[in-house]
């Protein structure tokens, strides 16, 4: 065993978090195996990987900046369910 359930319940402790006993042992067997996998992760050769900033090819990832006419305040505010001076109306929120 990676981890104990002791130290389960320490974390859970230190989070605030309370657990029945089923789920503490469900949680010591889930991130158990979770760290067991990690070491067989750890094992592997990766000498000659480049790290990556993602896990997925990006491309075209940005487009280039064009400058170009905005749809205008009467044509942004035509479905506005309310509108006032040229701005949506909503809902008060805050009292």
């Amino acid at each position: 065993m990676k981890i104990t359930k002791k130290e389960v319940e320490y974390v859970a402790h230190l989070a605030r978090l309370e657990f029945s006993e089923t789920e503490k042992d469900k949680f010591t067997s889930q991130l158990n195996d979770i760290l067991v996998y990690m070491d067989i992760l750890n094992r592997l050769d990766t000498s000659g990987v480049e790290p990556m900033s993602h896990a997925t090819v990006l491309s075209n990832a940005f487009r280039e900046d064009k400058v170009v006419e905005s749809i205008g305040v009467e044509e942004a505010l035509k479905n506005a369910p309310d509108e006032a001076r040229d701005c949506f109306r909503v809902p008060k929120v805050i009292e």
